[in-house]
């Protein structure tokens, strides 16, 4: 429903906001401090160099928003394949096809599941509600794949970011109250979602001198919004102090992000515990040889080793 226009957009998103306020996604907060020092357990028992991504980012963000939706982590190789050829541009369609009809056939069985035994959490919340079986379905795709790539994606780069810019890595380290601060930065610096919602134009329109035609489909870069000089001063800088009211991290308008609140709640539990847990945390390779995730929606990291 991200695509939609209201009415339709409206009645989808009211749906699922009361799941996604402050003060809902809160009492959340414990279980994401809890997930993140396990798997803080997890890459000490495997030794440094230990992957972020993979060790860490990958699990701590799809557990909290498996159990938040009801998709058990053990069920998970059911669905991320679809989830991560979703976000791919280079995927092969058939392949990308082929997932996407197993994760659906999975959803499926799940929703059945909290028909017959209702659980807490938001899919066993929506069976109830005046939903088809394939909306249901559509509802559960699309808070996958808006909210998992996308914010271990940020972890992740903000993580590199943070070990390339040690005076900023120091400031957070004397002043762990600055985290917030920091994290809304670094969401500025390294917007991870490559573009906004697609609009098209119902007319003609010129637009800083270019020529919008009626019918034309239109985005917006998010990255390059973050990176303008005339809202934030000298924008390719990394400055966890400054005033980063406005960015648009998670979009603008009634189509932006439903899960910010979630996404927020795991990046601060993740740096959080990655701090703490390694004052000697540092790259195991040389920052050049980090391969970087550039062929989807989502712009990140393929693996980011570590060593403490």
């Amino acid at each position: 429903f991200i695509h939609m226009d209201p009415p339709e957009h409206t009645r989808y998103r009211k749906l699922l906001t009361g799941e996604f306020t402050v003060r809902r996604t809160s009492r959340l907060i414990p279980r994401a401090e809890a997930v993140a020092a396990e798997q803080i357990e997890v890459m000490r028992g495997k030794g440094a160099p230990a992957d972020l991504v993979h060790d860490f980012a990958k699990p701590l963000v799809l557990r909290m928003l498996g159990e938040l939706v009801g998709l058990p982590y053990a069920e998970r190789d059911r669905y991320v394949p679809a989830v991560t050829l979703l976000h791919d541009a280079e995927a092969d369609p058939a392949e990308a096809a082929e997932a996407y009809g197993q994760a659906q056939a999975y959803f499926d069985e799940v929703i059945e599941r909290r028909r017959k035994q209702p659980e807490d959490d938001l899919i066993s919340s929506l069976v109830n509600e005046d939903l088809t079986l394939e909306e249901l379905r559509n509802i559960v795709t699309l808070l996958l794949f808006a909210g998992y790539e996308t914010t271990e994606g940020a972890l992740c780069v903000g993580t590199f970011a943070l070990l390339h810019h040690q005076d900023q890595l120091a400031k957070l380290r004397a002043e762990p109250a600055k985290l917030d601060a920091a994290i809304e930065e670094l969401l500025r610096y390294i917007t991870v979602n490559q573009y906004h919602t697609y609009r098209t134009a119902l007319e003609d329109l010129k637009l800083d001198g270019e020529l919008i035609k009626k019918g034309d489909t239109v985005t917006v870069s998010l990255p390059a919004a973050n990176r303008d000089p005339a809202k934030f001063g000298c924008p390719a800088e990394l400055d966890i102090e400054r005033d980063t009211s406005g960015h648009v991290a998670f979009g603008f308008g009634i189509h932006q992000c439903l899960g910010q609140n979630l996404a927020r709640i795991e990046l601060r539990a993740g740096f959080t515990a990655l701090l703490r847990a390694f004052p000697g945390l540092r790259l195991a390779v040389p920052a050049d040889e980090v391969p970087l995730r550039l062929k989807g929606s989502v712009f990140s990291v393929e693996k980011l080793p570590l060593a403490w």
